[in-house]
């Protein structure tokens, strides 16, 4: 029996030409569909997410890789965490966060405290450690839903909602991005996010 015409490639056996046709479609489907899967929630903290990531990393990259070292002193700055020291915090907080709505542990060492890994020490290190816990956070935005956004889950210092850990990261991420902003600007940097549109 002569199958309908659909020619998709003239000198290619229409059974060879639907397994193509096949898996370009499962590999295109995820790329389309990805969006579909997600909930509403989820939609909303990742946008929210996409913001903070959009105002935040360009700040640590553009702030000099000689500044990372940089806190106030004039005024009541005594004891205040470096440049290098917020964007290490506000990443690990945010790794913490993270892990605590998947219920795994951190993919990466977050040393001691809540002062981020010791070792991390240049600025490509810990612009990176950076970009890599908004990588994992995505990740955390994306498995949440309305049935499981209010579950308790264990934050270390207390049972909190999903929703409250999802919250936390964009919050207290926009705490320290604040101070970095500040001393950014003391050090002469427009942060990204305040520079007129070209």
């Amino acid at each position: 029996m002569k199958e309908p015409n659909m020619p998709f490639h003239p000198t290619l056996p229409q059974s060879v030409q639907r397994l193509f046709l096949a898996a370009a479609l499962s590999l295109a489907l995820p790329l389309f569909g990805a969006d579909a899967v997600r909930s509403p929630l989820a939609k909303t903290m990742d946008f929210e997410l996409q913001i903070l990531e959009h105002d935040l990393v360009p700040l640590a990259e553009a702030m000099p890789a000689a500044q990372y070292d940089f806190a106030p002193t004039h005024g009541e700055f005594k004891g205040v965490r470096t440049f290098g020291e917020q964007v290490k915090h506000v990443a690990g907080g945010t790794y913490r966060s993270s892990a605590t709505i998947l219920g795994e542990k951190p993919p990466v060492d977050l040393g001691e405290g809540y002062s981020g890994p010791a070792n991390l020490k240049t600025k490509e290190d810990i612009v990176q450690f950076l970009k890599g816990a908004f990588a994992y956070a995505h990740r955390a935005m994306a498995m949440l839903t309305e049935a499981n956004s209010g579950e308790e889950v264990d934050a270390g210092w207390g049972k909190q909602s999903r929703l409250f850990m999802a919250d936390l990261i964009i919050w207290h991420s926009y705490d320290h991005y604040g101070q970095m902003v500040v001393y950014a600007r003391m050090n002469g940097i427009i942060p990204p996010a305040s520079r007129p549109a070209k």
